[in-house]
């Protein structure tokens, strides 16, 4: 069993996310934009990070480039999960940035289940 976080701004994909994690054994802590994502990263000390990338108040890209920066949760694998890539023409992101990135891994939505979990798994056993 190990905690994971997931920071999605969208309750029910958080809500799906969890049950998904959970019926994996998986303990959960949730955040819905990127700035308290930050903050309970660094209390919780979570194994891994399900982040979102457009949320409120910090996105995915600023929150994720914070954590890598931050000597005490640099190491916690991220998984970015997001619709961004549907939607580059009407939103201010751009391909290019998710190269920026340094998470570990990348999924779009809509996921499967039970593709996150087996995606997760590894990321958990690195």
């Amino acid at each position: 069993m190990a905690k994971i976080l997931v920071v999605d701004d969208e309750p029910d994909m958080v809500a799906m996310i969890k049950a998904a994690l959970e019926s994996a054994s998986h303990q959960v802590v949730a955040a819905y934009n990127g700035q308290e994502g930050i903050e309970k990263a660094r209390k919780e000390k979570p194994e891994a990070i399900v982040m979102d990338i457009m949320m409120p108040v910090k996105d995915g890209f600023a929150a994720c480039k914070e954590l890598k920066e931050d000597p005490h949760c640099k190491a916690i694998p991220i998984l970015v999960l997001t619709a961004v890539s549907e939607h580059f023409a009407n939103t201010r992101y751009a391909k290019s940035m998710g190269l920026e990135l340094d998470a570990e891994d990348y999924i779009d939505k809509p996921v499967d289940p039970k593709v996150l979990l087996a995606r997760l798994e590894k990321l958990l056993v690195k």
